[in-house]
């Protein structure tokens, strides 16, 4: 199957969540909405999540699970999915990027990939 029938496109809104944060305790607190859409021709279903987190002293944190927020969406072509999830930082910038892997209906696997994206304290980045 090429590359046309798996296309998965990935969108991510981020905010500083300043009520949850504690500056002085070296907590910085971030969500994040992503927006996943099955932009190719197959069904597919969102097997497992690998993320890559990295503040800006550059401390990696990897996290790996199966699905997102609980949930292994089935999206058609032309579907989409959208969740809201977070992540903790010990600095007030950092960037996370990772994948999703696919499946689609009749047994392939493919990763959808997730371009890096900024989190960021107001302020802190002109």
């Amino acid at each position: 199957m090429d590359a046309r029938h798996r296309r998965i496109a990935v969108n991510v809104a981020t905010q500083y969540v300043e009520d949850q944060s504690d500056p002085r305790e070296k907590r910085y607190v971030f969500s994040y909405t992503i927006t996943i859409r099955n932009e190719g021709e197959a069904s597919a279903r969102l097997l497992k999540r690998h993320w890559i987190i990295t503040d800006a002293n550059g401390r990696v944190q990897e996290v790996r699970g199966d699905g997102v927020v609980g949930e292994q969406p089935h999206l058609k072509p032309g579907q989409g999915f959208r969740y809201s999830s977070g992540a903790v930082l010990e600095t007030p910038v950092g960037v996370m990027q990772g994948s999703y892997q696919m499946i689609t209906d009749d047994g392939e696997h493919f990763d959808a990939p997730i371009a890096p994206f900024s989190l960021a304290m107001p302020g802190v980045v002109h």
